[in-house]
Formats: C-alpha cells, sequence, structure tokens
C-alpha cells in the first residue's frame, strides 16, 4: 500500500502488512545510496517483503535525495515525516546512507524505539571519504556548516538512549567498518561484524549478512512491542 507523506514526488512509501499483532512496530526500511537522486525505494522493497514474510509490517520510505529537491535538513525531515505518517511505534532499518537516517531517526522521532544500522555512516568525521561524501548531503565542509554536522551526524547526537544494532561487514568496500566500530565503542551500541562479507551482501535476500540483519530487526521489534 502507497502512502504519501508530502506533495513532493519522493514524499512517500511502502507499506507491506505482515501477521504479527498491531501492538508490533513497523520496521521502516530506509534504502542507501550516499543519498544520491539516482538510487531509490526500489532497493528496500525485498527487504520488506521478506520483513513481512516473516510476519512484521515494513514501511519503505523514499525521501528527497540530492539532486533531487533533498539536502540537508530536507532529507532528514522527510525521514521523521515519513514515520509520521504511519499511526504506530517503529523500528528503523537502514543500509549505508539509510543507516544514517536509522540511527538518525532514532535520536530524533520519539516513536523510534530501536534502529539497525547496515554498513551505517554513522560519524562524518572520522573518515576523509565519508566526511567528502557528507559534505555533498550538507552542502559543505565541517569548517563551512559546522552547525549541519552537528546536526545530522549520529556520531554528534550520543548518547542515544535506545537499542542500536550495527551490522558491518569486514570487507565492505564503501563504508569503512571502522565506522560501525568506532561508533559502537562510543554509543555502549551491539556491533556485528561479519567476516568476509561486502557492502551489498547486507541487502541480499538470501545471504546470510541479510538474516543477520532481518533477524535484529525482528528481535528489536518483539522486544519493544508494547
Amino acid at each position: 500500500m502507497r502512502i504519501s507523506y508530502g506533495d513532493h514526488p519522493s514524499q512517500f512509501g511502502e507499506l507491506s502488512t505482515g501477521r504479527q499483532p498491531n501492538r508490533f512496530p513497523v520496521v521502516v526500511v530506509i534504502h542507501g545510496g550516499f543519498w544520491h537522486q539516482r538510487y531509490g525505494l526500489e532497493l528496500g522493497r525485498p527487504l520488506a517483503a521478506d520483513l513481512a514474510a516473516h510476519g512484521v509490517s515494513a514501511f519503505t520510505v523514499e525521501y528527497r535525495r540530492i539532486d533531487g529537491g533533498g539536502g540537508w535538513p530536507e532529507t532528514g525531515d522527510d525521514v521523521l515525516a515519513a514515520i509520521d505518517a504511519l499511526d504506530s511505534d517503529v523500528i528503523t532499518l537502514g543500509h549505508s546512507a539509510g543507516g544514517h537516517l536509522a540511527v538518525w531517526a532514532a535520536a530524533r522521532h520519539p516513536r523510534v524505539l530501536g534502529a539497525v544500522a547496515q554498513a551505517g555512516v554513522l560519524d562524518f568525521l572520522a573518515h576523509p571519504q565519508v566526511t567528502r561524501r557528507a559534505g555533498e548531503l550538507l552542502g559543505g565542509t565541517p569548517d563551512e556548516v559546522p552547525e549541519r554536522y552537528a546536526d545530522a551526524s549520529p556520531a554528534a547526537l550520543l548518547p542515544i538512549a535506545k537499542p542500536l544494532v550495527l551490522v558491518h561487514g569486514e570487507d565492505d568496500e564503501d563504508v569503512p567498518v571502522e565506522q560501525s566500530i568506532g561508533f559502537a565503542e562510543a554509543a555502549g551500541a551491539e556491533l556485528v561484524v561479519l567476516p568476509g562479507v561486502s557492502h551489498l551482501d547486507l541487502i541480499t535476500p538470501g545471504t546470510s549478512a541479510w538474516v543477520t540483519c532481518r533477524s535484529a530487526a525482528l528481535r528489536l521489534a518483539r522486544e519493544t512491542a508494547r
């Protein structure tokens, strides 16, 4: 079921209904792609379908991205507005840049009860390649727009008093595994480092890497059900 949460063509999500009772939180699936317009919601659809097949409702979120009306704070605002469109508590699940938004939303939205980050971009200042990519989203360097880095980087928002699970492949070629290792140490978050796993394995249904991510989301949904 398609649910619009704004007037922009990218302000919508797709709800896949599971069989668990309504007291279970919905898993909000946030796709990655370094916040760029060329990557879209289709990356999250297989994950939402698999989550629904395993019992929980899943809401795959589209949002305004770089070169498509996005940037900061518009991209973050869209994720919060998408959550507002649901009449339920949620667990956020996001890959790469979506992992950033999943953890960021956990810090910012009261109805996010926990988050799973799959190879999440979690500290905008920790690695040069991450800082460069974050600069595209935020519209400048840390020296030029320090307030945006302070608002957008999950590492700048600690402590986050909600359960966080960070899953990262040891062989990730796009987001350094040290992003999750360092954030887990600072945040006290649960860390799962998967040997021999690359960036896209985490969002490929049928892989053991995705099963690990799905299991983490299902566990958080079960543990936070009211």
